[in-house]
């Protein structure tokens, strides 16, 4: 039965031999029906290593090396438990509820750059399924974001491999893609842009070249990436582990210190970072200081100043401010000077050897640096203070122990400043809001370490190691198998190294390597590297995955590879030997008290507050945690959040030890492989079954394949999807009936039951598309209809708008001929009432214009005389009408003062060198400076005196030598008398029991007494706001010490010509003769 639509060429049947529907189309529209490109297609060797036939080591490193010399760097294991997909039908059938074990990437590290990372690779990546295209590490982060972001599950990313496999890189290529294909916005994009530029801060200031990376991560990184319900990224939080510090004053061989040194004296063409590098005092020469290797100070291919202009843009997109950023790099600074302090040994009188510093000239630049008093820091090199309950110990310190104690500060304050990084960024890059939010985790971790010499820092590093692999372990290979027990499912063991017995030799609690290290550095008496090996040899000489020299074990007697101050640990990926030497140092990462209160004291807020312990308020007494115990805990919270997680696994691997593009080293890459254990992971994905799903799911989402289970099954899921399976035809052998899912062997079975479903799918398409085609025609129609409704509707809206238009044009001319006859009108009338007005007007005006002319003329003229002032102009008459107002009409001397101008300074003060020192005794602005008579109060004769007038104070100086001989507050003056004669005689009253009145008053005579008097009224006026008594008599009392005197003015024949004359009569009368 069939039929055929006509209009879209679509045939739908239903055939009877096979019992299923098919559809028949054109050639275009099968076309765009066709499945994409899958992963079986156009491949290069083997993209997915559970399909290489024959599976052995040979085959898997000849695809590997087969995929690598056609620039195919990443390969897929398949994971056993796919995620779900709404995008794509193929994840659809591998659903499942158990999501343990997540996907599998191999990355080769190809040492060069490939065009694999471009914005349109992250698009055709995007919403895709994971096998649908070539392998690649961005179709794991995009099922890894997608199944966080649709399917609610934390995820994390573990990127593991030996260092130099490119595991700093494949992290940064995890969060690009993720930012890339996450939500928009101005605030969602600062966010990404924070998170991503995180990175080249964190890089700047914990990587550094090494032998085998040059940008080797000397510190672990894991950072959780927060998202909200839509998949936007909120921010995220870093986690940082076990900063190399030890490399900031010694590096190997070859290898350089971290970057940030470098990229800071580099810098040549930027003016203004040079003149930073002058105020922090250092030059742009490697060799100047002790802390940088000179043989590695230039990498190949690597710019150190563009970096790190590349840095301090990253700094200020995260959100540091620019004083942060200056005091960072003064830190760094301060640590690169440190190196350059030299000590020499001085022998003391109790015969004790003391160290003392060479040249003081770097320690000074220091603490100018830092802010420190110099004194302090240097004692600080010198003394050591123990300090145990009430007591306290000053001990001097040689010079080994000096430089012991330079190093460890400097290691100290490069480690606490690279924690306040990762907290600064923290801070600028933590989630804003308080909702759940989503996490995924990206792991990069320093990779596994064997070097020629190999001490602390390796041990820690490949602990670390050790946990990630264990993880790896219990994850695939241990779960995997223990499920098939679980599900009853029929399973031959496959043996696989489980390397929880090294874990187990480094951090058990009792007898562990750590454990034993911690207990040496606690105890009490002398505790060296050759009593920590000792106990060693005591404890783990049985231990199999441990050997020494030392622990009288026969096998090792004779072992010359094995020196006395060595131990070896068996390693997963390898044998490493570890020198003991500076274990028990650097695990006790001690210290000394003065340093750290030295550092307290500092001037630099920044370093001052990264060391807290320095305050001598809160000293504590109780011995911080071992670097080794610290760390052990760190990667227990490591361990526990990543077990909390959906886990994610990208095995990077290093081809060759050159750093070379073009080369693989077989041997290598065998190693590499056999310790990471992903043959053993490759034959229990083979052995076992490729896919599961939980029978439930599994019948819901196929039942449709099959009559008897469509549309609804009546039974146990299990027996339906049994029913299912026959109906299929699926031979018994691929697949297995466990205790609540169906397990299937081979992936090509999987895909077999997909073909079915994509034929059904197809049909269902076929009926949905003819569907659409006739609710399109008939949508079309009623579209047709509506559109000549509406223009309809929209021609007599058009005619109506017009007549409306007219009918409001034609009321509008009416109401304005009728407006501009009610003006007209307006404008007539308005005419006429001011004719009347103005004869009326007219009558009045003739009688009083003269004199109304006369004074607005007057009041123009002077207006405009006015406006031609200066402010100096202004003051000059302000004055003018001032004196107008206290003297015009009661003084005869005014009328002759009207036109001479008021200068104020008659002496020339400042250009007469007589008058140096009575300048320079006065500060305040002088307003007069004029020589006048000053009236001898016993005789009444006269002395000549200058006589100072300033804002505060009236002085008097003697005219010839310049010393001032009174000095009166203006406070203090409350009066001033005169005559109302034609003569320049006037006293100044002071205010009685003031220091400045214990003489008396003062009797002046003055040519210019009309200008000095008004100076002296306005002065007062503006200093005290009262006004000056200004009082006018020819009779007025005045007080000379204790006596009241009565000033009395005469008319009288003068032998001197027209100048007055002063006479003292008798205790009580003072005579003035005025012409």
């Amino acid at each position: 039965m069939g039929f055929l639509h006509m209009e879209t060429s679509y045939i739908l049947q239903w055939e009877e031999e096979t019992n299923k529907p098919s559809v028949v189309l054109e050639l275009e529209t099968m076309a765009k029906m066709e499945v994409k490109t899958s992963l079986l297609d156009n491949m290069i060797g083997v993209g997915d290593m559970v399909l290489l036939e024959p599976l052995n080591e040979e085959t898997f490193i000849n695809n590997l090396k087969k995929r690598f010399d056609h620039n195919e760097i990443y390969t897929f294991f398949r994971p056993p438990h796919p995620r779900p997909s709404q995008m794509e039908w193929w994840q659809d059938f591998m659903w499942t509820c158990n999501t343990y074990i997540g996907s599998v990437v191999i990355s080769v590290n190809p040492y060069r750059s490939l065009p694999i990372y471009s914005p349109e690779k992250v698009e055709d990546y995007r919403n895709r399924n994971f096998y649908e295209l070539s392998p690649h590490i961005f179709a794991l982060s995009d099922e890894a974001y997608r199944s966080l972001r649709d399917q609610d599950k934390d995820q994390c990313i573990l990127i593991t491999g030996e260092s130099g496999a490119g595991k700093t890189e494949a992290s940064k290529l995890v969060m690009s893609y993720v930012a890339a294909v996450c939500g928009k916005g101005a605030e969602v994009n600062q966010v990404k842009e924070q998170l991503l530029q995180s990175n080249p801060v964190l890089e700047a200031f914990g990587n550094a070249k090494t032998v085998r990376n040059d940008n080797s991560s000397r510190f672990g990184k894991y950072m959780d990436i927060e998202f909200d319900f839509k998949g936007d990224p909120l921010g995220g939080v870093i986690s940082n582990y076990l900063l190399e510090k030890s490399r900031v004053v010694k590096q190997p061989r070859g290898e350089r210190n971290f970057h940030v040194f470098y990229q800071l004296l580099s810098e040549k063409k930027s003016f203004s970072v040079r003149l930073f590098l002058y105020k922090l005092k250092l030059e742009r020469d490697f060799s100047r200081y002790n802390y940088l290797s000179l043989d590695s100070a230039k990498v190949n291919g690597v710019d150190d100043a563009s970096n790190f202009r590349t840095v301090r843009n990253a700094m200020q997109i995260v959100g540091f401010m620019d004083h942060e950023a200056e005091s960072v790099l003064e830190v760094v600074a301060a640590v690169l000077k440190l190196g350059n302090i030299e000590f020499k040994p001085e022998s003391r009188v109790n015969g004790l050897d003391e160290s003392k510093i060479k040249d003081k000239n770097e320690l000074k630049e220091i603490c100018e640096l830092t802010g420190i008093d110099q004194s302090v820091l240097e004692r600080a090199f010198s003394f050591r203070t123990v300090e145990a309950k009430q007591e306290k110990v000053s001990t001097t310190l040689n010079v080994a122990q000096a430089y012991y104690a330079r190093d460890a500060l400097a290691k100290n304050l490069y480690s606490r400043l690279f924690s306040w990084l990762v907290n600064r960024i923290n801070e600028s890059i933590k989630a804003q809001t308080k909702v759940r939010k989503k996490v995924m985790g990206v792991l990069d971790i320093y990779g596994f370490e064997i070097f020629e010499d190999n001490s602390f820092e390796q041990f820690i590093i490949n602990y670390c190691n050790e946990k990630l692999q264990q993880i790896f372990i219990e994850l695939t290979l241990k779960e995997e198998q223990e499920e098939y027990i679980r599900e009853d499912i029929e399973w031959t063991h496959i043996d696989y190294f489980n390397n929880a017995i090294i874990c187990d030799l480094i951090e058990n609690n009792t007898n562990g390597i750590l454990a034993m290290l911690d207990e040496e550095c606690l105890r009490p008496g002398t505790v060296t590297d050759e009593t920590f090996l000792e106990k060693l040899n005591q404890i783990c000489a049985t231990h199999q995955h441990f050997e020494s020299r030392m622990s009288k074990c026969s096998r090792f007697l004779n072992d010359t590879s094995l020196p006395h101050s060595c131990f070896r640990i068996q390693h997963y990926a390898g044998k490493v030997l570890y020198q003991v030497e500076g274990f028990v140092d650097k695990n006790n990462d001690l210290l000394y008290r003065d340093l750290s209160q030295a550092m307290w004291k500092a001037g630099h807020a920044l370093i001052k507050s990264l060391f807290p312990e320095g305050n001598p308020a809160k000293i504590n007494l109780k011995r911080p945690p071992t670097a080794g115990s610290q760390f052990k805990a760190s990667v227990a919270t490591l361990m526990k959040n990543l077990q909390t997680k959906n886990p994610n696994y990208i095995r990077c691997i290093k081809p060759n030890d050159k750093k070379a593009a073009h080369i693989f080293n077989e041997a290598l890459v065998c190693h590499q492989i056999r310790y990471l254990g992903l043959l053993e992971n490759v034959r229990v994905r083979r052995a076992g079954y490729a896919f599961r799903q939980a029978y439930e799911p599994c019948l819901e989402r196929y039942k449709m394949l099959c009559k008897q289970t469509w549309p609804h099954w009546k039974g146990p899921a299990r027996a339906g999807v049994e029913v299912l399976f026959n109906e299929l035809e699926i031979p018994v052998e691929e697949y297995s009936f466990g205790r609540s899912k169906i397990f299937i062997r081979n992936p090509r079975t999987a895909r077999k039951i997909l073909r079915e479903l994509k034929h059904q799918k197809r049909c269902e398409e076929a009926a949905t598309t003819i569907a659409a085609y006739w609710h399109g025609t008939q949508a079309r129609r009623e579209l047709s209809r509506l559109k000549e409704e509406a223009r309809n509707k929209h021609a007599i809206a058009v005619i109506w708008a017009y007549w409306l238009g007219s009918k409001a044009r034609r009321e509008l001319k009416r109401l304005k001929e009728e407006a501009r006859r009610k003006h007209a009108v307006a404008v007539i009338w308005a005419y006429w009432l001011g004719l009347k007005v103005r004869r009326e007007y007219r009558k009045f005006f003739r009688a009083n214009a003269g004199k109304k002319i006369y004074e607005f003329t007057i009041q123009r003229i002077c207006k405009k005389y006015r406006d031609q002032f200066t402010d100096q102009q202004k003051l000059i008459y302000e004055e003018k009408l001032e004196a107008s107002e206290l003297f015009k009409d009661k003084k005869a001397l005014y009328p002759s003062s009207v036109g001479q101008p008021f200068q104020g300074a008659y002496l020339e003060i400042n250009k007469n060198p007589k008058y140096k020192k009575l300048k320079d005794a006065i500060e305040e602005k002088i307003i007069i400076a004029e020589v006048v008579n000053k009236i001898n109060r016993a005789n009444g004769k006269s002395t000549s005196r200058i006589f100072l007038l300033t804002n505060n104070n009236l002085l008097l100086a003697d005219q010839k030598s310049g010393q001032i001989k009174s000095e009166v507050p203006l406070v203090d003056v409350t009066k001033v008398s005169m005559s109302s004669q034609n003569d320049g005689f006037f006293a100044i009253h002071l205010r009685e029991g003031s220091e400045a009145a214990s003489k008396g008053d003062f009797l002046f005579s003055s040519d210019h007494l009309i200008e000095m008097a008004t100076k002296l009224y306005r002065t007062t006026l503006s200093q005290t706001k009262q006004k000056l008594n200004i009082e006018i008599s020819d009779e007025f009392l005045v007080q000379f010490r204790q006596d009241k005197v009565c000033v009395k003015f005469i008319q009288g024949n003068q032998k001197n010509g027209s100048v007055p004359t002063c006479k003292r009569k008798n205790n009580r009368l003072l005579e003035v003769a005025v012409p």
